[in-house]
């Protein structure tokens, strides 16, 4: 297979190691170290792709992360499918398939290619906004048909086989970009001890230094690159993260840096491989040395494949060994580009011109040109482009002094390839991600980094610097003070040196003029992706959008996976102008993370499938699945919800686990109870100010129920908290409400009362937790501890240290089910021998193992509430009847003091929680079911509340039920009807919700 611009030596890739891939179903070949952008070009693709809008062909631009054209579907099978990865950074290895995003029946004959012929009047800016409108009922085909038009690629239809995962990191100096700057700056770092990152997008570092032609100390940068990697490779204290994008730059120097692994290598990485990673670094102090991207130049036609940024086709040349085409036209506005022209006629192709939009450039690269007989056309553009699928010629013409129009001749070139160049825009993208706003360099012709609150330092390219010496400079001064910063000593670390050429200045100019008003010229591409011209932006300022925020969103111009890095700075400019502006006066759109698209695979990580919403198991768990028993899910835990023994039903099993517990004895696995570990002096004022009820008094040695409401006043949790030391608190919560509970008190000490000493801790999964309840449960523990148990030693709402079964425990008296209860917690680790133990002792009182169904109907049978079952998020601690949980006298407002005085909430038709029973003992009212007054009421009836909790009560020989009537608390005794979907009516009396032992005698014994 013959690769028509691949040249026969020179390049970074490996000729020894030839690599078949697939485009849109055909076979070509490349070679290691080829991306699929520099194979493509190697085999002569032109076509690669089509516009967004316009359906127009699109070929390579450029050769990095700006590429906005050469975009595609990778991945051999359905379950490996990539969408919208960038020809210009994916590597080329053996087998790749991938395809262009767009282009129906083939890319190269595109049935939508029609619209590009007539799309400019037809689809301005605003036109979905001002033609989709309506009809309403066509929003759905619209989407349609607009989502095909898109051009973007298409989501895998099958499960993602691959791994990805996350990695915490923490150093002294993150390095973005291991370009000249970044490798300068990260040695000094590295010698003076620091603990470096120095991350690079690309597979090698070096950055531009891998395609150029510089030298650094008298010999090739190539070898001070080798010599510096080598060095920092073997240093313990420094990381080397090359195909790594630092995509996001966030608050307190925390960064993200999206890593791939073997995206490079395989179609679907091996079992025990990590396909990407995303690492999640907090620095002490952050380097930006992320370079500039060349920016082109605005003309007419200029998206015609064959157009390409000079330094692309100077990188495809030097590194892959590529050059993609046969007859070259560069047009500039700066020295740089001649470098390109140099490397094009090097290689063995033919220039034919090179446009200066100066009047007299003269520095040394010109003269080199002009020494090799180049034509060098001064004061001269590329206007216009002839061609379809490939530049098959430049219309150049003369320019004023300022550029600003067509004053001479106009003639056509013959070529095949246009290099522009328009100069360089600083990649300020990550520096912009934390709110800093880049300023304008007249001296750089761009925007460079602005002031920011990060502990960041910048260098190279990024701070508008263009030679090697002055970034080499930079970095250097840049390194030495990173390292000040961080309190060490660098030691003597001697700046390299770079040879400077002679330079003429650079033109401020970014659109090309055309002999026929932008309006009315062939179209002259700003944003390549998103198909926005300069007539577009142009017509966006005459309707009335001045703003460079609102330009860019009436015009799509930024938007897509290239974020605008070729044409912001262009449309920004063209902006100015049209307004009477200078740049900095317009200013700038702010970039936002992420920097590169970052596939949902690295987002994600591990945290998929079973470790999505991981189960979460006590230590008691084997046990409970040796017993038979059946779970349900509480939050992440796997509960047990009753224990079956032989052909029981469940209602048997519960009937049987609910006497147990009130006539001899029963244990509960309760370690899923949510625990938060409360210190600091000023925990006690703490916990006053979130439970509704006071806490200032609590002894060591004391436990207390308390409520927690939201500011509306209404309550989401309630919980025991006992106090270990005077400072010290265990604070427990429902299961479900665990992390929400955290989370809330770590909201408010932050953001309401963060000068309170006050600190944090779950410790849910510390404690194994086991509850005895019933009569004998007294008897039972005793044969177990070597505490006094009795009533007068250890009272109802105590806790004591003690052991249990010989391991150290904390042993709390607390009843969820009205019965003597103790609550026993032992590090987890414990858990399962003190279980054991327990049940060795109970088998003489017939210990019963009781689930969360048997705890439900247990503690319904004493009208205790359950936080979130009976509770919705709008009962206050009085519609609860729990008026007496609500401090009265405390000095500090607790939350919800303000919602509860609200008059809605002092209504007194509110609902209102009370008990139910139904006029036959038999029937279990359903939970959900609505109360009503009238059952023979037309429909729509009167609601006057629902049932939130009902159950068959085997102790009591009966249904209860718990729920919710309009001013239920004044109408003890009434009836009320409840209608089911059936047909059927259930007649049920008000009643208080304490159902059984309503004095508390037996848990007070």
């Amino acid at each position: 297979m013959k690769q028509k611009n691949r040249l026969s030596s020179g390049g970074r890739v490996d000729r020894s190691q030839p690599l078949t891939f697939t485009f849109n179903g055909k076979q070509y070949q490349g070679y290691q170290g080829d991306t699929v952008a520099s194979a493509l070009l190697a085999n002569g693709i032109d076509v690669v792709g089509r516009s967004f809008k316009y359906s127009r062909p699109r070929g390579i631009i450029a050769a990095g992360a700006e590429e906005p054209n050469a975009i595609l579907q990778v991945g051999a099978t359905e379950a490996t499918q990539v969408p919208n990865v960038r020809a210009t950074q994916q590597e080329l290895y053996d087998g790749l398939v991938c395809s262009s995003t767009n282009g129906w029946p083939t890319v190269e004959k595109d049935v939508m290619s029609v619209v590009g012929k007539v799309g400019g009047k037809m689809m301005p800016p605003g036109f979905y906004y001002k033609t989709f409108m309506s009809p309403a009922k066509m929003w759905p085909t619209y989407e349609k048909f607009i989502r095909k038009a898109a051009g973007l690629g298409r989501s895998p239809l099958e499960n993602d086989p691959d791994i990805y995962d996350h990695m915490n990191q923490h150093c002294d100096l993150l390095v973005v970009g291991a370009g000249p700057a970044g490798l300068m700056s990260a040695l000094i770092a590295a010698r003076s001890g620091a603990r470096v990152i120095i991350a690079d997008e690309q597979n090698e570092l070096g950055g531009s230094l891998l395609s150029a032609h510089e030298v650094i100390d008298n010999k090739p940068a190539a070898e001070w690159v080798d010599n510096v990697v080598a060095e920092l490779s073997v240093c313990e204290n420094v990381m080397l993260l090359n195909r790594s994008t630092v995509n996001g730059y966030h608050d307190h120097n925390f960064l993200t840096i999206h890593q791939r692994l073997t995206d490079h290598l395989v179609d679907r990485a091996g079992e025990d491989q990590i396909r990407q990673r995303m690492h999640r670094v907090r620095a002490k102090w952050v380097i930006l040395a992320t370079g500039a991207h060349e920016r082109p130049l605005v003309y007419a036609n200029n998206d015609v494949p064959g157009c390409m940024l000079a330094s692309a086709v100077s990188t495809y040349i030097n590194r892959y060994s590529v050059a993609p085409g046969k007859n070259l036209v560069l047009m500039t506005t700066n020295d740089d580009a001649y470098q390109t022209a140099i490397d094009w006629l090097n290689s063995g192709r033919k220039v034919a011109a090179i446009a200066d939009t100066r009047a007299n450039p003269d520095g040394e690269l010109v003269e080199q040109a002009r020494a090799l007989g180049i034509e060098v056309l001064t004061k001269s553009a590329v206007i216009d482009v002839k061609g379809s699928k490939r530049v098959s010629g430049a219309v150049v013409a003369e320019l004023d002094t300022t550029g600003d129009s067509v004053t001479g001749h106009v003639r056509t070139i013959k070529c095949d390839t246009i290099a522009s160049s328009g100069g360089w825009s600083p990649a300020v993208h990550l520096s912009c991600h934390t709110g800093s706003r880049p300023v304008w360099s007249d001296e750089a012709i761009g925007f460079i980094p602005g002031e920011t609150v990060q502990k960041q330092l910048t260098a190279g390219s990024i701070n508008g610097l263009q030679t090697l010496k002055s970034v080499l400079k930079d970095a250097h001064m840049v390194g030495l003070k990173a390292v000040e910063m961080l309190g060490l000593s660098a030691g003597n670390v001697v700046c390299p040196d770079a040879a400077e050429r002679k330079t003429s200045p650079a033109m401020a100019l970014f659109h090309i003029p055309h002999v026929k008003p932008t309006s009315r010229a062939p179209k002259q591409f700003v944003d390549y992706q998103n198909d926005v011209t300069a007539s577009a932006i142009e017509l966006a300022t005459r309707e009335g959008f001045e703003s460079i925020e609102h330009v860019k969103r009436y015009t799509a111009m930024g938007f897509g996976t290239d974020q605008g890095k070729l044409g912001n700075i262009n449309g920004m400019a063209i902006t100015a102008k049209k307004l009477g502006k200078s740049i900095p006066e317009t200013g700038t759109t702010i970039f936002r993370p992420n920097y590169t698209p970052v596939t949902f695979g690295a987002i994600a990580g591990r945290n998929c499938d079973e470790l999505f919403d991981p189960e979460r198991y006590t230590a008691m768990h084997e046990w409970h699945v040796a017993q038979g028993a059946k779970f349900e899910d509480v939050g992440q835990w796997k509960r047990p919800w009753y224990y079956p023994q032989g052909n029981e039903t469940m209602q048997e099993s519960l009937d049987r686990e609910c006497k147990a517990v009130r006539e001899s004895v029963g244990i509960l696995d309760a370690s899923t109870l949510g625990k938060i570990d409360i210190q600091g002096k000023d925990a006690r004022e703490f916990i006053g100010r979130v439970y509704t009820n006071p806490w200032a008094k609590l002894a060591v040695g004391k436990c207390r129920y308390g409520l927690m409401c939201g500011e509306d006043g209404m309550v989401f949790d309630d919980g025991v908290t006992s106090c270990l030391g005077e400072n010290h608190f265990l604070m427990t919560t429902t299961t479900g409400g665990a992390a929400h509970v955290l989370e809330w008190l770590e909201l408010y000490h932050q953001t309401e009362w963060p000068e309170l000493e006050v600190y944090f801790n779950s410790v849910t999964d510390h404690w194994a937790t086991m509850t005895l309840g019933g009569p004998d449960s007294r008897r039972l523990l005793a044969e177990l501890t070597d505490i006094d148990l009795s009533n007068d030693s250890f009272k109802f709402m105590d806790w004591k240290e003690a052991k249990v079964a010989g391991v150290p425990a904390r042993i709390f008296r607390i009843s969820f089910t009205g019965e003597l209860s103790f609550e026993i917690n032992v590090q987890a680790n414990y858990g399962q021998y003190v279980w054991d133990k327990i049940f060795e002792h109970g088998k003489k009182y017939n210990l019963t193992p009781y689930g969360t169904e048997t705890m439900h109907i247990l503690r319904a049978e004493k009208g205790f509430i359950i936080a979130g079952q009976d509770t919705d998020g709008s009962m206050t601690p009085f519609d609860l009847g729990m008026g007496w949980c609500v401090g009265k006298t405390k000095p500090f407002s607790y939350i919800g003091k303000r919602g509860m005085a609200l008059e809605a909430n002092q209504k007194s038709d509110r609902k209102q929680l009370v008990g139910l029973k139904t006029v036959d003992p038999k029937v279990v009212l359903p939970e959900g079911a609505q109360a009503v007054d009238d059952p023979n009421q037309p429909i729509p009836m009167t609601m006057l509340g629902h049932v939130s909790s009902s159950y068959w009560s085997a102790n009591l020989n009966r249904s209860i039920a718990m729920g919710y009537i309009r001013n239920g608390q004044q109408r003890m005794g009434e009836k009320v009807f409840y209608p089911l979907t059936n047909g059927q009516v259930i007649e049920a009396e008000i009643c208080s919700p304490v159902f059984f032992d309503p004095k508390g005698d037996r848990q007070n014994v």
